[in-house]
């Protein structure tokens, strides 16, 4: 995006993201597309992670695996087809398993758990120097000591929270767009503040509204969906503040797109029209809203 004062804050579009899009080349193959990783949920949550890695491949990402504990490899290993799973007992044999360098980004957070090992994943991954996407219980981890976790941000990372996990980390919400901001230089990450009308903002004062939402969004499982959007485009190699900024569009257009009665499992299988609409020429957008 252009660094110059007209780009500071607005409307989310695809005027401000389209050109960093990473659109397949007909030579290319999947390591060209990115490999993410999100972290599994217990045995008894998994659907969260299923979400986040069916939509980070819907999303483009030319690999997705699931990291989880051997106790819940079955459940996601036939559940997940095109995603692959990996089993990971504790922090070090995660952080062996990040180590591959063709491994391009992670996601931490859906139904994680609120616990030990989930910050313990969540701050190897970031001292591993690897982008980040860290969502809810990879959030409100960190309540009570919120610089141990802006200690650790280094490489780009998305932080994803909704108000009340916004809260947790940085106050309470007063003013949108001014706290989001605020939150994004205070933490060295763009903060992408969920809601109806969602701010995305970047440490170094850029600021978008993403305003073309769907009332049908406020449904369990959309914001494990958004996730995957964000570590798909961000593994893809968008920077952290346009993957954001497009993963937002792409989530409310799909919910534009399949209309009343959405439910989380509809949103990835939206997203092949959501591409076709951005592909026009890669000149015509499809805007709704």
């Amino acid at each position: 995006m252009p660094d110059s004062p007209s780009f500071k804050r607005g409307d989310n579009s695809p005027a401000l993201w389209a050109e960093a899009l990473n659109w397949p080349e007909p030579d290319g193959n999947k390591y060209d597309r990115g490999h993410a990783v999100v972290l599994g949920g217990p045995v008894a949550s998994t659907g969260a992670a299923r979400l986040s890695a069916r939509s980070a491949l819907r999303a483009g990402a030319g690999l997705v695996s699931i990291a989880c504990d051997p106790s819940a490899l079955m459940v996601y290993a036939v559940a997940c087809e095109a995603v692959m799973t990996k089993p990971v007992k504790d922090a070090e044999a995660f952080a062996e398993l990040i180590s591959d360098p063709r491994i391009t980004g992670v996601l931490m957070g859906p139904a994680a758990g609120v616990n030990d090992r989930t910050r313990a994943f969540a701050l190897t991954a970031l001292q591993a120097g690897k982008p980040c996407v860290l969502d809810a219980d990879a959030l409100s981890v960190f309540e009570g000591a919120p610089d141990t976790l802006f200690e650790a941000i280094t490489a780009p990372v998305i932080l994803t929270p909704h108000e009340g996990e916004f809260a947790r980390l940085f106050g309470k919400v007063t003013n949108r767009e001014a706290d989001a901001v605020a939150a994004a230089d205070k933490s060295g990450a763009v903060v992408v503040l969920k809601g109806r009308d969602t701010v995305i903002a970047a440490p170094d004062g850029r600021v978008v509204v993403n305003r073309n939402a769907s009332e049908w969004l406020a449904t369990a499982g959309s914001g494990d969906v958004l996730a995957g959007l964000c570590v798909s485009l961000l593994v893809q190699g968008m920077p952290a503040f346009e993957a954001a900024c497009a993963a937002c569009w792409m989530h409310a257009e799909a919910a534009y797109l399949f209309g009343p009665g959405l439910i989380a499992e509809d949103l990835p299988d939206q997203l092949p029209r959501v591409w076709q609409g951005l592909s026009l020429g890669h000149n015509g957008f499809n805007m709704h809203g």
